[in-house]
């Protein structure tokens, strides 16, 4: 690993998917590939693996790819910057309520969360920490 590489923030993917069909798998695949190819454009690196929560779990409070992931970005956050890649705030939930509570375990891990589409909580983490929304 280089020495920017070790200074750049590592990305942990996430993404849901309720549906069983071929249709959303097809969807779940392409947002994945958007992720990744926004990991590269942005120089950060990629974590090993997918964290992805299925049918029920993908829309279940707890979701066990989430914590999982958590997790691991919590053994990191101590060696460097994390965060939590989506495609969109769709992703973690379509709740504002929900997603806030998910982004609430992603600063308690030691990261952030950000888009695709260039949205992060990065600044307002500590807000998000202290109980307080955006």
């Amino acid at each position: 690993m280089s020495a920017a590489q070790a200074q750049a923030p590592l990305a942990f993917v996430y993404d849901r998917c309720a549906s069983r069909n071929a249709r959303s798998r097809r969807e779940l695949d392409m947002r994945l590939t958007g992720c990744h190819a926004y990991t590269d454009r942005m120089g950060w690196v990629l974590a090993g693996g997918l964290w992805r929560d299925f049918g029920a779990d993908a829309l279940a409070p707890r979701r066990p790819a989430l914590a999982a992931l958590a997790e691991a970005m919590q053994a990191e956050a101590a060696r460097r910057p994390v965060l939590c890649l989506v495609h969109d705030w769709g992703r973690l939930a379509t709740d504002d309520t929900h997603r806030f509570v998910l982004q609430q375990r992603i600063v308690s891990a030691g990261g952030w969360t950000a888009t695709t589409f260039g949205e992060s909580d990065v600044h307002t983490a500590r807000a998000v920490l202290m109980g307080r929304q955006q």
